[in-house]
């Protein structure tokens, strides 16, 4: 009798815990619903405004006066040249400082507030960073307001992401590989750079993607350091016709970018302007998603060639 009692209460728990996995199920799916709506209502908007406008000579003209013949091609332009810095400053700098704080890093206090700092960094509002960079870049270092500083503001905004995930990634990597490295002789760097890296070279680079999909729109920082709104030039080339064929000048140049350029045409009482602005954001998150599905196949082609 007190058996067919204790059953009855476990069958009791049970359908009471699937009622409710049921209620957590039914809550997930209509918040998810409501994101992909909304998300999917502003980007079928933003198409049916600005598939029309998308034209070459969208893409190689300048900004104008006249809507109809605006273009992004300074702003486009600009945006490839500040990510190019960002990424050559931001990832080799994030990947080994995690590295560093994961796998050679003595655990005492001083690494601690170090690692409370790096995550607290990592949500810190981009305007704080472009205050930052006026003050160390513009000013101190007195870079101006040019591509380098612009790069090396948003190279500090996503510094935090890019260790973070380089940390959680390594993380994540059994210990039993890095023990079977040592039983067979390994040093600690042969261990980092042939096991370690390689198995968690997915999980960082998924982490820098994210970072520089952060960086790509972000406007606080570039608008604080002293980007302009209306540019009708291109800074000088990277590459040169004579030895050797390098040039570096297009660092200290001036400069726009595709988050700015769109805030430029919304704020004009035209539509056709709007037009244009949706242009540009159709394309800013078409640049977006395909650095996504870059690291996606890039993050699968990796597992699949790692043997475990």
């Amino acid at each position: 009798m007190k058996t067919e009692k204790n059953i009855k209460e476990i069958r009791r728990m049970i359908a009471r815990h699937k009622r409710w996995d049921l209620i957590f199920l039914v809550t997930g799916i209509f918040a998810l619903m409501i994101a992909v709506l909304t998300f999917v209502a502003l980007f079928a908007q933003m198409v049916i405004d600005g598939m029309p406008r998308l034209t070459w000579d969208f893409f190689i003209s300048f900004p104008s006066r006249h809507p109809e013949s605006a273009g992004i091609l300074s702003a486009w332009v600009g945006t490839t040249l500040v990510m190019l810095v960002t990424a050559f400053s931001a990832v080799p700098l994030g990947i080994g400082a995690g590295i560093y704080l994961e796998e050679y890093a003595a655990k005492n206090i001083f690494t601690e507030i170090i690692e409370i700092n790096v995550t607290n960094l990592a949500g810190v509002p981009s305007i704080i960073y472009g205050l930052l960079a006026l003050g160390l870049f513009v000013y101190q270092l007195g870079f101006g307001q040019s591509i380098l500083a612009a790069g090396l503001a948003l190279a500090l905004l996503i510094l935090p992401i890019v260790i973070v995930a380089t940390r959680e990634a390594i993380r994540s990597i059994p210990v039993t590989i890095r023990e079977g490295a040592y039983a067979l002789g390994a040093t600690k760097w042969q261990t980092v750079s042939d096991h370690i890296l390689p198995y968690s070279s997915a999980g960082i680079l998924t982490g820098v993607i994210i970072g520089l999909a952060r960086a790509i729109g972000e406007t606080a920082p570039i608008i604080t350091i002293g980007a302009l709104t209306f540019i009708a030039f291109l800074p000088p080339s990277p590459v040169k016709s004579e030895f050797p064929f390098i040039s570096f000048e297009w660092l200290e140049a001036p400069f726009t970018v595709m988050p700015i350029q769109m805030f430029n045409w919304v704020s004009r009482p035209e539509e056709e302007f709007q037009f244009n602005a949706a242009a540009a954001g159709l394309i800013l998150v078409v640049m977006t998603l395909t650095m996504n599905g870059l690291a996606i196949y890039l993050r699968y082609r990796m597992r699949k060639n790692i043997k475990w």
